[in-house]
């Protein structure tokens, strides 16, 4: 994999230069390759419940780590790092492979990389949200290179990856027996670190650490708060709505791959996370997970630690664990299905997805967001670059700012615009 001009990984070498079938079998975008549901199928054959957006899966459940300083730690209820620390300490696995801030960004020319950690307290350190683009060929030498039981925590494209890869290599389907899942709306590009430091007044240099959402039990789950750790350890903060590109699903720097997934809650995976978007839980700022557990094995663990109180949670229906990720449902599914109808995306590498091209039903109020949002993710690549190539920010974020505006009273019906637009395409408000 190498960087991009725009801060995302692509593939490089030999293997990606010329179109192969062993490629086509192995990239979780490609036609060619087994979709979430049939490697679901085999994955989870026994599974007692199945939903058209949650896929095959034991149980669900809401709430938080009670125990140790899980869920301080973490972005959200702490249990994805519980889970992990949970297989190492039953003898389940020997190490596991996550995302971690590196020692030195300037130097290594990033800011976060998978690296395997095999007890409590590494797994710790490298606990909270990580917005960064990885990848994962370096750690799947080392797992190849190093015998043991691994497990890996990866979004949903990722998790995919590594199913296809398990399937078609002895060596990895044997170390690798547990897949840990993280609910995705869209990966961002490195470009989101530059256009912090830009908006902080801050020399992008000086930055040695990144904090994408800092944890304030006296402030709702959802306010996030961009957090930059400089040379001389002084920090620079400000919260996410404030910033020129600070509405997630707007798309800025959103990966143009993340615009043809289907999968929101890693379907392919032994278990998934994600945040409790819905009230009461939203404004608790000590946060709160939803968990899909997929096998039996997942399942009885976190059943045995929540009746021993280890684990604060509560068995909610499939319905509970959509309704939290149902604007990211909406954009991966109705969102996906206008998309495919795209002139841009008619050419190239045919499309198989799991939702068929359409568009008639949908508003047109809705068919401007999608647009929008596309837009953004575009050409917000294309300004960040020139902006870091030419040392001129401005150019980035005199374009970012009113085009947030736009967006905020399409979407939202925010200010003055906003109310222009309820009157004119008064279609019902639904990010």
């Amino acid at each position: 994999m190498a960087w991009d001009r725009y801060g995302t990984w692509k593939p490089d070498g030999a293997f990606a230069a010329a179109p192969s079938e062993e490629f086509a079998q192995r990239c979780p975008f490609s036609p060619d390759a087994r979709d979430e549901d049939m490697i679901a199928a085999e994955r989870f054959p026994t599974a007692p419940r199945a939903t058209p957006l949650l896929g095959r899966h034991e149980s669900t459940w809401v709430g938080h780590v009670a125990e140790g300083a899980w869920r301080e730690s973490g972005s959200s209820g702490g249990m994805v790092s519980w889970v992990a620390a949970e297989l190492l300490r039953t003898g389940a696995i020997d190490a596991v492979a996550h995302v971690a801030p590196v020692a030195a960004p300037q130097e290594d020319g990033r800011y976060f990389a998978y690296r395997l950690s095999r007890d409590a307290g590494s797994l710790l350190t490298g606990a909270k949200s990580r917005y960064f683009p990885v990848e994962l060929s370096a750690v799947l030498r080392e797992i190849r290179a190093t015998p043991g039981r691994y497990a890996i925590v990866a979004v949903p494209c990722f998790a995919k990856m590594i199913q296809l890869e398990r399937a078609r290599d002895p060596v990895l389907r044997e170390r690798v027996p547990h897949v840990l899942g993280l609910f995705c709306g869209h990966q961002k590009s490195a470009r989101l670190v530059d256009s912090f430091a830009w908006q902080l007044d801050t020399p992008l240099a000086r930055v040695r650490a990144v904090d994408y959402r800092i944890k304030d039990a006296g402030r709702p789950a959802n306010w996030y708060r961009a957090h930059l750790t400089l040379d001389d350890g002084s920090a620079r903060a400000e919260d996410w709505w404030h910033l020129a590109d600070g509405d997630w699903g707007a798309g800025f720097f959103q990966n143009s791959a993340c615009d043809m997934c289907d999968d929101v809650v890693a379907e392919t995976t032994d278990v998934a996370f994600g945040d409790a978007w819905v009230e009461p839980y939203s404004s608790d700022g000590r946060g709160t997970n939803v968990v899909v557990a997929r096998t039996p094995l997942i399942d009885g663990l976190i059943r045995a630690a929540a009746a021993e109180g280890r684990l604060a949670l509560e068995e909610v229906d499939a319905a509970f664990v959509e309704a939290t990720q149902a604007a990211g449902f909406r954009h991966r599914r109705e969102g996906l299905a206008y998309r495919l109808t795209w002139r841009r995306w008619r050419g190239g590498v045919a499309k198989r997805k799991r939702v068929a091209p359409a568009a008639r039903a949908l508003p047109l109020r809705r068919r401007l967001v999608y647009r929008t949002r596309g837009g953004i993710a575009r050409w917000s690549h294309r300004l960040a670059w020139l902006s870091a190539r030419t040392g001129a920010p401005g150019l980035y974020l005199r374009w970012a700012r009113p085009v947030l505006s736009f967006y905020r009273a399409l979407a939202w019906s925010h200010g003055r615009l906003g109310g222009w637009i309820d009157r004119v395409l008064p279609d019902a408000r639904r990010q």
